[in-house]
């Protein structure tokens, strides 16, 4: 799950500049995704993650930790800030401006994307490596939002986030 717990906040530290929804708004007159999905942020975030994956590749094999394919490092990454604009496409649809809060949904989005996107292109990697052990997956679903708003604490602190959520 690194490459997907590195895009997702990496994405904040890179992001601004032109937002993925081009400023257009929805049928229903509200923002697409909102001006805090960038094209900085998808590819800084995305590389970010990716970057990680590759180091793990070469670590990996000396720690006997399990083998990531090219393809499974890309979707978690990729995958993670999917999850995060499906999520913020929902909130706007939903009315919940830009930062508000959507408890649970706010920590577990970018786990969901990561996993459906590499279950979609990879999915012998994500069965041998998530359905073959559960317990990684309960582990991932109850740790996440801790580590979640651990990490937004800490964004909010270094002035990258507006809110501490």
């Amino acid at each position: 799950m690194l490459p997907a717990y590195m895009a997702n906040p990496t994405a904040v530290v890179f992001g601004g500049g032109t937002p993925i929804d081009l400023g257009k708004n929805w049928k229903d007159g509200r923002r697409i995704f909102g001006d805090g999905k960038t094209f900085r942020g998808l590819i800084g975030g995305t590389i970010c993650g990716v970057i990680t994956g590759l180091i793990q590749m070469q670590v990996t094999p000396l720690h006997n930790l399990g083998t990531f394919t090219y393809i499974s490092i890309f979707t978690l990454s990729f995958g993670a800030l999917l999850g995060d604009m499906t999520k913020s496409f929902f909130k706007r649809r939903l009315g919940y401006e830009r930062g508000a809060k959507f408890p649970i949904v706010d920590q577990l989005d970018f786990v969901a994307g990561a996993w459906i996107l590499t279950y979609a292109f990879d999915p012998v990697w994500f069965s041998d490596n998530f359905l073959a052990e559960p317990w990684i997956m309960v582990t991932v679903v109850f740790f996440t939002p801790l580590l979640h708003r651990l990490t937004n604490i800490i964004g909010y602190y270094a002035r990258l986030k507006k809110e501490p959520w």
